[in-house]
């Protein structure tokens, strides 16, 4: 039987080195469909490699300022709180889906970019995987 990974969620905090430059991905260098989540001031990235999400975002989430940042920030604390809780327990949860730990610091400004994919990342888990946080 073929085993299918439908999802893939690559956390990944870039460390800053004092004489080293970095530079982030661009667009054109993730694998297809993948959605990069960053605030590059902050060296703050996540990289979500899940069939449909970018088609999510485009056609189902609402507009970005529909919500203001405060609203995704507190959203996005509450969901990132549960989706840990779940990742930390693969024998009831889907270990497929919550494969990485997230680690979102309430007291970091992530911006609205950020915030705003990120919380309808979480909407997208809802609506793909019939998930309920």
């Amino acid at each position: 039987m073929k085993k299918i990974i439908s999802f893939i969620v690559i956390l990944s905090f870039i460390i800053s080195c004092g004489s080293t430059t970095k530079t982030a991905p661009s667009e054109k260098q993730l694998p297809e469909g993948a959605v990069r989540i960053a605030n590059d001031k902050l060296e703050y990235e996540i990289i979500i490699i899940d069939p449909g999400f970018q088609t999510y975002l485009i056609s189902i989430a609402k507009p970005k300022n529909f919500y203001s940042q405060n609203y995704y920030e507190i959203r996005n604390n509450f969901y990132v709180t549960e989706w840990n809780i779940r990742h930390k327990n693969p024998l009831k949860f889907n270990s497929n889906i919550y494969e990485n730990e997230i680690n979102y610091d309430v007291h970091t400004d992530y911006g609205l970019e950020v915030n705003y994919k990120l919380y309808n990342y979480f909407k997208f888990v809802e609506y793909k995987y019939k998930q309920v946080f």
